[in-house]
């Protein structure tokens, strides 16, 4: 929407994987990410879950601006199970038990958390990399797209920035079949299992996880991320 100075009908034009690909997807025979990217004029904005280590070395060497969000492990398990679930592409997670081991040990799609949010940390004052969170999003999504709008050099006016927020709220992008994966079939997401988009909240993580599960996390992660400037600001009980 910043792109497309918040024209919304501009912005309906087509379902947003055709609008902007996923890089990483490939299903043949439908075209893959890279193909889509290919054909597109500049400038692009594209989608990728990829760790630093593997996107493409062109990103890097063409000094690509990177936009990544950020979010608490724990929202991210509990999000990432439900996706799982009703995600026919993927392994059946199993129970909510078995799935939380799956998921300290990085044994997901695009690998370790830790490892994923601290590769792009510690990249971020070499490259153009905008490093967002998901919770500030939540909590001021005005000052955080402004914090977009700048960083993609455009130059919006309130009024238009306040129809943006508006737009891409939760709410809206979930009622959105442009946005909400409705259009994908239930052979893919099984939508009746869990909505592609469920809550959208900061602190769910504590509808699922047990006492024991918590306090056995907490000591994961403090082990994991020590050393790392960026953790002891990351709020782990939101």
């Amino acid at each position: 929407m910043i792109e497309q100075n918040g024209d919304v009908e501009k912005c309906r034009r087509a379902i947003i994987q055709h609008r902007h690909p996923f890089i990483e997807w490939a299903r043949p025979p439908q075209p893959s990410g890279v193909e889509k990217a290919k054909a597109m004029p500049p400038p692009r904005i594209l989608r990728t879950h990829l760790p630093t280590q593997l996107l493409p070395p062109s990103f890097w060497e063409k000094n690509c601006k990177f936009l990544y969000v950020a979010r608490n492990a724990k929202d991210c398990m509990v999000s990432y199970y439900h996706f799982q679930r009703m995600n026919q592409m993927l392994p059946d997670p199993g129970t909510w038990e078995e799935y939380y081991e799956t998921f300290i040990s990085g044994k997901v799609g695009w690998g370790s958390w830790f490892d994923h949010v601290r590769g792009w940390w510690e990249r971020k004052d070499r490259y153009r990399i905008l490093f967002l969170f998901y919770e500030d999003i939540k909590r001021d999504p005005k000052h955080e797209i402004q914090k977009v709008m700048k960083f993609m050099g455009k130059n919006l006016d309130e009024k238009v920035l306040d129809k943006i927020v508006q737009e891409t709220s939760f709410e809206k992008m979930k009622e959105n079949p442009m946005t909400n994966r409705s259009t994908v079939p239930k052979s893919v997401l099984d939508q009746s299992v869990s909505p592609f988009m469920r809550k959208g909240t900061v602190g769910d993580w504590k509808n699922h996880f047990t006492v024991a599960q918590n306090e056995r996390f907490d000591e994961i992660y403090k082990k994991k991320v020590e050393g790392n400037p960026i953790f002891p600001n990351f709020c782990m009980e939101l």
